[in-house]
This record gives C-alpha cells, sequence and structure tokens, in this order.
C-alpha cells in the first residue's frame, strides 16, 4: 500500500512538471517579463546535452520572479516554457535584455516533433546576428493557435539575470530603440560633463578635475560594456575584448572612484588613517585585474563586486567624517555619493523582486550615475568659489598687513631718520676705512697678476732668447771666415789687375792666372763663401720665423676682437716654447681645417702657453731628461664651435687636483717654480669668450685639455 502511494505521489509531481500552463501569447503580455511562467534546472555538470534535459522534465522547480536572478554561479541553467500563440501574429519574438550572458541558446519543440535551435555567445558580433542588437533576440515562427515547448540555455561567469520578455516583430523594435534613445541620452549627458571637466581642468589645474574626468571616463565605459553598447560599437572585433571588459572597466572604475575620492576630499592631508583602507580598496581593484589576465574570469567579477560593495559604503563613512569636521566640499560630495548609493540599493532590490523589473528599475544605475555625476560637478565648481573666497580673505588679510605696516613703517621712520644721521657719519668713516682697503687689495691684485706676468715674461724671455741665439750664432760663427775669404778675394782682384798691366803674351798671362788661382785655391773657396752665406741666409731666416712666430704669439698689434687663426696661434706658441720642450720632448700635431674665430688672440695664445708649460713640467717629473715625453695637439670643429684638445703623457692628476686646478694660487709646484694663477687665468680667458675648458686626466697616464670656443663671440 505504500508502495503505491509512493508511486502515485511521484506520478503526480511528474504530471506537475509536465502540466505547467503556457505562456498565452498576445497583444496584452507584448513586451512583459514573463519568469514566474518558467520553470528552471540547474545542471551543476554543466554538461548534459538537450537530449539529455528534455528528456528529464521533473528536474525543473517553477520561478517565482519575473526576472530570474542566477547569481554567480559556474552551472548552466535551462528554463522549460510552452508557449500558445493566442494573436494574429506569425513570428514570436523572445528578447533576454542581459547583453552580458556568456551564452544563450533557445531550443523550440512544435506539434510535429520538429525542433529547432539557435544559439548565440556573448563574442558573437551584433552584426552576425538576426538582429543587429547586443541583447539575446530569437525569432520563433509559432503560427496563430499553435503551441510549442521551449528550453532556454543560459550561461554566464558574471551576475546573471534573465529578463526574458515575448514580442511582436514591431514591439521589439520599438522597445530596442526606445532603450537606445534613453541609453544615448546618458551618455550624452556623461561625455558632456565629461568635455566639461576638461575644459575647466586646463583653467585652473586642478588634480581633482583631472581625477574627476577619469572617473567619468571609466563609469561610461563600464556602463557602456553592462549594457553591451561596447561590444556592438566599440570593441566588438576583439572577442578578448567582449568577454573581459566588464570586469575590466569595473575594477578601473572602482579604482578611478577612489583616486577621485582621495583628490577631492583630500584624503591624505586630513584623514591620513582613513586614506590607508582606500589604499586597500584599490589593491582590491588590481587583484581583480590580474584575475582577468590569467583568465579567471568568475573569482575577478566576485572580487570586483565584493570590493565594489565594501568600498562604497567606506566612501560615504569617509565623507561623513569628513563632512563631520567641518570640510566644505564633503557636504557636496556626500549627498551626490549617498543619492547614488540609494539608486545602487534600488536597483540591487529590483534584481531580488522587491521592485518590479521594468524600464525604470532597469534604468536605476544609469539614472543614479548621471544625477551623481553632475552633482559632483556642481561640487568640484564650488571648489572654485571655495579658492575665490580663500583669494579675498588672503587679500584682505594682505590689506590689513600692508595697512599695519605702513603704520610701523611711520613710526619707524621718525627713529630711523635720527640713526640713519647717526650712522651716516659712522659709514662715511667705514667708507674711508673701506675705500682704502680696496686701493691696497686691487694693487695687491695688480701685483699678483703683474707677478705672473713678469713669470710668463720670464719664461717667454728664456724660450726667445735660447731660440733667436743659436741662428745668431751660427751668423756670427761665419762672419769672420766670410770677411777672411772676402780679403782673399779682393787681393785676387789686385793680382790680376797687375797680371793683366804686364807685357806678356795672353797664353803667359793665362797661365800666371791659374797659377794664383791654384795658390788660393780659389775652387774651394767658391764652395766656401757659398756655404757660409748660405749659413747666414739660414740663420737670418730662422730669426725672422722666431720673430714672426713672436708677433703672432703676443699680437701686440692687435688687442681688440677680431677672427683668428687658431691653428697658426697653437703654432706660434710652440715655437715660442720650443726651448721649454727641449729635445726629449716630442710634439705630435693633428690640426684640422677649422673656421676662424671670433676672438682676443693674444690671450688664448697665453692660455696655450700655460696648458703646454704646465704639460712640459709634468712629462719633465715623470720622466726626467730621458726619452718618451710626448705632447699631443689636435684641433676640430662643427657648426658653432672650434675644438682645441692639448694633451701630455706626464703624471697625471688626482681627483683633489682636477677640482682646485683653477684656483687662484693653487699650484702643485715647489715654491718659487710657480704663482698659481696661470690656471685659474686661462680659465678666466676662456670663460671671457663664452667657451668651456675641460679636464681628462689619471694619475700615471697623463692630462688632456679641452677648449671649446664659439666660433662667433657673443
Amino acid at each position: 500500500m505504500r508502495k503505491f502511494l509512493l508511486i502515485i505521489l511521484l506520478f503526480c509531481l511528474n504530471s506537475i512538471a509536465y502540466c505547467q500552463s503556457p505562456i498565452s501569447f498576445s497583444p496584452a503580455i507584448v513586451g512583459k517579463y514573463v519568469g514566474k511562467q518558467l520553470s528552471l534546472f540547474a545542471d551543476t555538470s554543466a554538461s548534459l546535452s538537450f537530449s539529455e534535459v528534455r528528456n528529464t522534465p521533473s528536474r525543473f522547480a517553477p520561478c517565482d520572479k519575473d526576472v530570474i536572478n542566477l547569481g554567480i554561479t559556474p552551472n548552466t541553467s535551462w528554463l522549460r516554457f510552452k508557449i500558445v500563440n493566442t494573436s494574429t501574429e506569425n513570428k514570436i519574438v523572445l528578447n533576454v535584455a542581459y547583453p552580458i550572458l556568456d551564452e544563450v541558446g533557445l531550443y523550440t519543440i512544435f506539434k510535429t516533433g520538429r525542433v529547432d535551435s539557435s544559439m548565440l555567445l556573448e563574442t558573437t558580433r551584433t552584426q552576425d546576428r538576426t538582429y543587429n542588437h547586443q541583447d539575446y533576440i530569437f525569432d520563433i515562427f509559432l503560427p496563430p493557435g499553435d503551441t510549442a515547448e521551449c528550453f532556454l540555455k543560459v550561461r554566464c561567469s558574471k551576475q546573471a539575470l534573465v529578463p526574458l520578455s515575448l514580442n511582436s516583430p514591431k514591439s521589439v523594435l520599438d522597445s530596442l530603440s526606445n532603450i537606445d534613445i534613453l541609453t544615448g541620452i546618458f551618455f550624452g549627458i556623461m561625455l558632456v560633463i565629461l568635455l566639461y571637466n576638461i575644459f575647466v581642468y586646463f583653467s585652473v589645474r586642478d588634480k581633482s578635475y583631472l581625477a574627476y574626468v577619469h572617473y567619468i571616463f571609466w563609469v561610461t565605459v563600464t556602463q557602456l560594456a553592462l549594457q553591451g553598447y561596447g561590444s556592438r560599437f566599440l570593441w566588438g572585433e576583439s572577442m578578448w575584448m567582449v568577454r573581459n571588459m566588464v570586469n575590466i572597466s569595473g575594477a578601473m572604475s572602482g579604482m578611478s572612484t577612489i583616486f577621485f575620492v582621495q583628490a577631492f576630499l583630500q584624503t591624505k592631508k586630513f584623514a591620513p588613517k582613513l586614506n590607508v583602507p582606500l589604499n586597500v580598496i584599490i589593491a582590491g581593484d588590481v587583484i581583480s585585474l590580474l584575475l582577468v589576465f590569467i583568465g579567471k574570469t568568475a573569482a575577478s567579477y566576485l572580487v570586483i563586486d565584493i570590493t565594489a560593495g565594501l568600498g562604497s559604503f567606506y566612501v560615504l563613512f569617509v565623507a561623513a567624517w569628513l563632512y563631520k569636521k567641518k570640510h566644505r566640499s564633503a557636504g557636496f560630495f556626500l549627498l551626490a555619493w549617498t543619492l547614488f548609493l540609494v539608486t545602487v540599493i534600488l536597483f540591487v532590490m529590483k534584481d531580488a523582486g522587491v521592485f518590479p523589473y521594468n524600464t525604470f528599475t532597469s534604468f536605476l544605475l544609469l539614472i543614479g550615475s548621471s544625477i551623481e555625476a553632475v552633482l559632483l560637478s556642481f561640487a568640484l565648481a564650488d571648489k572654485i568659489n571655495i579658492f575665490r573666497k580663500e583669494k579675498e580673505e588672503s587679500q584682505a588679510q594682505t590689506l590689513l598687513a600692508l595697512q599695519e605696516n605702513e603704520r610701523i613703517v611711520r613710526e619707524q621712520n621718525v627713529i630711523l631718520e635720527h640713526k640713519v644721521t647717526e650712522r651716516t657719519h659712522e659709514l662715511k668713516l667705514s667708507n674711508d676705512d673701506l675705500s682704502k682697503a680696496m686701493i691696497e687689495l686691487k694693487e695687491a691684485e695688480s701685483q699678483l697678476v703683474e707677478s705672473e706676468k713678469m713669470a710668463s715674461l720670464g719664461q717667454l724671455t728664456a724660450g726667445i732668447a735660447h731660440e733667436i741665439n743659436n741662428p745668431i750664432n751660427f751668423v756670427t760663427s761665419n762672419i769672420k771666415p766670410l770677411n777672411r775669404d772676402v780679403l782673399i778675394l779682393l787681393d785676387t782682384v789686385d793680382a790680376m789687375e797687375k797680371i793683366v798691366a804686364e807685357n806678356k803674351t795672353v797664353a803667359e798671362k793665362q797661365k800666371m792666372i791659374e797659377d794664383y788661382k791654384t795658390d788660393i785655391d780659389y775652387d774651394y773657396l767658391k764652395i766656401e763663401i757659398e756655404q757660409l752665406l748660405d749659413g747666414i741666409g739660414e740663420g737670418a731666416t730662422r730669426t725672422a720665423e722666431i720673430v714672426k712666430g713672436l708677433r703672432i704669439f703676443s699680437r701686440l698689434d692687435e688687442d681688440d676682437l677680431k677672427k683668428a687663426d687658431l691653428n697658426e696661434g697653437l703654432e706660434s706658441t710652440l715655437i715660442i716654447s720650443n726651448n721649454l720642450l727641449g729635445a726629449h720632448i716630442k710634439v705630435k700635431k693633428d690640426y684640422a681645417n677649422i673656421p676662424l674665430v671670433e676672438c682676443y688672440p693674444g690671450k688664448l695664445n697665453q692660455v696655450f702657453l700655460n696648458i703646454i708649460s704646465n704639460g712640459t713640467f709634468a712629462i719633465k717629473k715623470k720622466f726626467g731628461e730621458k726619452d718618451g715625453g710626448l705632447i699631443t695637439i689636435a684641433t676640430s670643429a662643427d657648426e658653432d664651435s672650434v675644438y682645441i684638445s692639448i694633451a701630455d703623457n706626464g703624471t697625471g692628476m688626482d681627483d683633489n687636483t682636477k677640482k682646485r686646478l683653477f684656483e687662484p694660487f693653487f699650484t702643485t709646484k715647489d715654491v718659487g717654480e710657480g704663482t698659481g694663477l696661470g690656471m685659474s687665468i686661462a680659465y678666466n680667458t676662456i670663460s671671457k669668450h663664452n667657451g668651456e675648458i675641460k679636464i681628462n686626466s689619471e694619475m700615471g697616464v697623463g692630462t688632456e685639455f679641452i677648449i671649446k670656443l664659439p666660433l662667433t663671440h657673443k
């Protein structure tokens, strides 16, 4: 008996599942959500086929809401319902107005046993669908009076709702058009607010506006993704973006919200402790982004939901706390954020079935976002008023301070006039002392500079004396033998006159002449005279070259600014310093074809001489009187400047010497060998020419001076 009753009970339950009342399609239900007339089965394995689901109707349970909320689940959900076409339409349009579902498939079983199936994926481009729209829309071709059984397969890795409605072809197009218009109004408002705040940012340069623009942008992109318009118009060609843009934009929207809160409410300044959890919320959104990129879409969506929920109420708490602390901007923000949260709560209550799912409730988020955006724009605009008020208060305080200062100045003027009289006498005495000290300082400076000049002059004089002495000695040593040979020639002339005057034959006279020429060794005498004259000429030429080099070096006739050939100046400096170089130091020259430089040639030649003199000192300190010393001089040029490199392979310099090299009176030479002013004068000379002088040096290797001079003196 018990077994019999159990069988009867199971049969009745099975009959109830099969005997679910069909949906009567008529104009009365067009556009309305019919969730309560559906039955639901959750395939936890997410692997059952349509045939398996179709043959087990007992698994389906009736739904109790017009819009079915599936939540976040890995299951595949099956919805079952029957339709009776009681209208005059031959085609019924089924619309699931939730674009972010991953997959929606419709299986229709007609009375004849024929089964039609159609499958749409989130990644199916809108232009490839029957209806060029982001909603999941299917045609059911059912003649008037006929009945069909439908199975709807739904799969989603995000929060899943199934707002299913039945429509006529005309009504669905009208409905979609109206939704597009309303959504377009929202996006238009957000675009206007975004552009307006960008303009304001470039006017006031307040970072709060930039953060707000960033926030508005991502809120708009999030709604584009949630409403499916992004896939429809923007990133529909990228399947990866279609699948993940809801999560990406949601995470970026959360981060941009916190960034705006931190910038607008200045939490780091006014509430540093409350600012720390805001950074934790940002970290949560970053984690959700990372989950997207490693393929954990469902986990990412869950993290975004939790972060957004906790973050929204924490932001409300922070704004309330700052408003309590008399932070004026927090009041505007608190109002805008509260209204937005109210719309979010109403939206969630709509999903829970507390409120009906209709056009108004489905647009609550868009309405709340629009109102919030407008109010926050007013709040940002109010900051300009705050800045203006603060500026006026600052100006008023400044004016009061100026008036007070004026009063103090007037009072102090009387005292100061008396003190000025007293101090004038004291200053006059001090000025006399300072004038005397300045005179003494200038005299000391002149003596020091003169000392350096005399040192250079002594060095120059010694070199010139040595250089000129050699060719002059060569000339003077040839004068005595030349004088002797000339006297012999004069005697020869007298002898020839006597021979010519004798009364002898020509042959005899010629023999006498030949004998005389043999006696005086006439042929050698001619050769010797030519050699002596060549030697004197060479000595005179060398002396002239030295004098020319001295004139080029000193430029005594060219004290003014003029264009000069620096290769010529370097060559004249080498002639002057030849005595310093001696026989053991070689000079390697690499002159480029450089343009003329507008400069003070004599002063630059003095710089070259000082550097070459220091180089020879360093070489002699390293090599002594041995061979191996080398000074390398090279020139080059570009479009604007000329470069002179003077390098030696002497002792080199350490870092301390390089740092102090151009200091007045600094020298590494022994007492009496240098004044320490040579390189200081060289540095000032190069600076006067608007040039640069650099040092490359290494201990034990050598030193290189690189001088850069502009072609035109400015």
